[in-house]
């Protein structure tokens, strides 16, 4: 691994006068202090408490990365010439204490625990390293000689621990790695190299749309390039931000109107959930400067104001470099992911997204604020039949989805034999079958100007109640429905077109269908959060809905 003289280093020894003069954003220093007197209020300092130098979450647990929280903060306010915390005295005590409460949390392997589901973790351990050494490092180049070594009992000790420790997820190695990185920086130990060559012969997983394993949109995306960006600053491995590169063109396709994030992909937590690509903030901040790529810059300076750290723009000198100027980011667009299996479209205002196999919420779309979450449908077939894609294609101007489903009964065993409770579910493959029942359930997806169209067709065997849910987002305005029988938020047409206006922007769907109320049909999943507006009908079905922005 090479080792020499950095792009970075070269830039950092001249700036690093200049860096301590500089006052970012007003608003990141502001944002800093405040995070800092919360931080000293929350503090524990009583000396009788196993806690002190932590301080509790909601639950009353107290982790490690509540003193490394404190400790960094503090750490940076007590260096940056523009916090009004600069060279406090009375922020010693309270990183004194931080450090302590580290030493104190860390097993004698140099572990951590997440206390919520983790124990003597070794990817734990690397996340609260991250900090506590960008600390160590900015009190070294300051010369505090005597705050950098705060922390270097607990830090030490995790180097052996993560220079031997596995992992449980695939981001959990270039977090590990990262980690060491930054120790390697610090105490110069071969053993933080050997382990980072070691989990980098895996190769970076990258799928061919520009995703992470973990396609986790929020959360492990900006997770991973963060610590990627960090391994190929400190040790000289500029190769590995081409996947950085790869996946911030990736999420410039997965960005609704005003910055929020498509997470139906993830397979982490983070599914479903909102969020904004401002968590992208580090890696769109750096790749901006370093490509002179003016759609990261706009996005980079969008979220500055929330996002932006103080400690990451005195480690690293590249964030202060000016960035190019802004460029348009795409938003007029027809794009397939291949891998992950969906397709995104934006006109403008407009984004949809189509998820193409193994998920119910095969549609969203949205116009400005008005949203709507998910479109799916379940027909009462056998316990069994919430609509899974199970095979897509385009056909001309429209996405077809389909599935098939097969229901029967059973016959006597042949020929005869005792069934014991035990022996039920081992001897049904061997029964005859008969009674058989066949669904074939579809939606078609087309654009056309001013909106889409939604075929949904189910037909095999006849008379199956089908219900179909379009969910909103709450908090905007329901025009045109009434209250279904028996369930909360859940809603009928009332006629032939339904209006949901919200913040200004307005989305019609429509024309309705209602032809009985039973909408939370028996084996479909339930019902999802916020407003729900069921269509229903019975088998064979075939119906066309239209969602639109025009109209009154």
């Amino acid at each position: 691994m090479d080792t020499s003289i950095t792009r970075r280093q070269a830039i950092a020894a001249p700036a690093l006068p200049a860096l301590t003069a500089q006052t970012p954003d007003r608003a990141i220093l502001e944002g800093h202090d405040q995070a800092v007197a919360d931080l000293l209020r929350r503090q524990i300092r009583d000396p009788s408490s196993p806690w002190r130098g932590a301080y509790a979450d909601p639950f009353g647990l107290h982790h490690a990365g509540s003193a490394a929280a404190i400790l960094a903060s503090l750490t940076t306010a007590f260096l940056h010439p523009g916090s009004k915390h600069h060279r406090d005295p009375g922020l010693i005590e309270p990183i004194r204490l931080a450090a302590g409460y580290l030493e104190r949390a860390q097993h004698p392997d140099g572990t951590i625990d997440l206390l919520i589901t983790n124990f003597h973790s070794p990817p734990d351990t690397a996340f609260t390293v991250q900090p506590v050494a960008t600390a160590a490092l900015l009190a070294r180049r300051h010369g505090e000689a005597e705050l950098a070594a705060l922390p270097e009992p607990f830090l030490r000790r995790a180097m052996g621990a993560l220079s031997r420790g596995g992992v449980h997820t695939p981001n959990h190695r270039w977090v590990v790695c990262s980690a060491l990185a930054q120790l390697y920086e610090l105490y110069r130990e071969p053993a933080c190299l050997r382990r980072i060559e070691q989990w980098l012969a895996e190769g970076i997983d990258m799928d061919e749309d520009g995703q992470y394993t973990e396609r986790s949109s929020l959360v492990y995306n900006p997770v991973v390039n963060h610590a990627l960006i960090v391994i190929a600053a400190k040790l000289n491995r500029p190769e590995l931000l081409e996947p950085v590169r790869r996946n911030l063109n990736s999420m410039l396709y997965l960005l609704h109107p005003g910055g929020e994030l498509v997470t139906e992909i993830s397979r982490r937590q983070d599914q479903y959930e909102r969020g904004d690509i401002g968590r992208y903030w580090f890696s769109l901040q750096y790749m901006a400067a370093r490509d002179r790529d003016g759609r990261f810059a706009a996005l980079a300076r969008r979220f500055a104001s929330r996002y932006a750290s103080l400690s990451a723009l005195m480690e690293y000198p590249e964030l202060l470099e000016p960035l190019p100027a802004d460029a348009a980011l795409p938003e007029d667009y027809e794009k397939r992911f291949p891998a992950l299996n969906i397709v995104r479209i934006r006109r403008g205002p407009t984004s949809a997204t189509l998820l193409l196999g193994g998920n119910s919420r095969f549609f969203t779309v949205r116009r400005g604020e008005a949203v709507i979450q998910a479109v799916r449908f379940a027909s009462a077939f056998f316990g069994k039949g919430q609509f899974l894609p199970a095979r897509a294609e385009k056909r001309g101007g429209a996405y077809l989805l389909e599935q098939t489903l097969t229901g029967d009964y059973l016959q006597p065993l042949d020929p005869p034999r005792r069934v014991t409770p035990s022996d039920w579910a081992v001897l049904r493959g061997q029964r005859r079958r008969s009674e058989l029942c066949r669904l074939i359930q579809q939606a078609a997806v087309t654009e056309r100007p001013g909106g889409f169209l939604l075929r949904v067709q189910v037909r095999g065997t006849d008379h199956v109640p089908v219900a179909i849910e379009i969910n909103l987002r709450e908090g905007g305005k329901l025009e045109g429905v009434e209250p279904a029988p028996g369930v909360a938020d859940a809603w009928l047409p009332a006629g032939a077109w339904v209006t949901c206006r919200a913040g200004g922007d307005l989305l019609r769907f429509g024309p309705g269908l209602r032809q009985h109320a039973y909408t939370q049909v028996r084996g479909a999943e339930p019902k999802l959060p916020g407003p729900s507006v069921y269509l229903t009908g019975y088998t064979p079905l075939d119906h066309t809905l239209e969602f639109t922005w025009s109209g009154a």
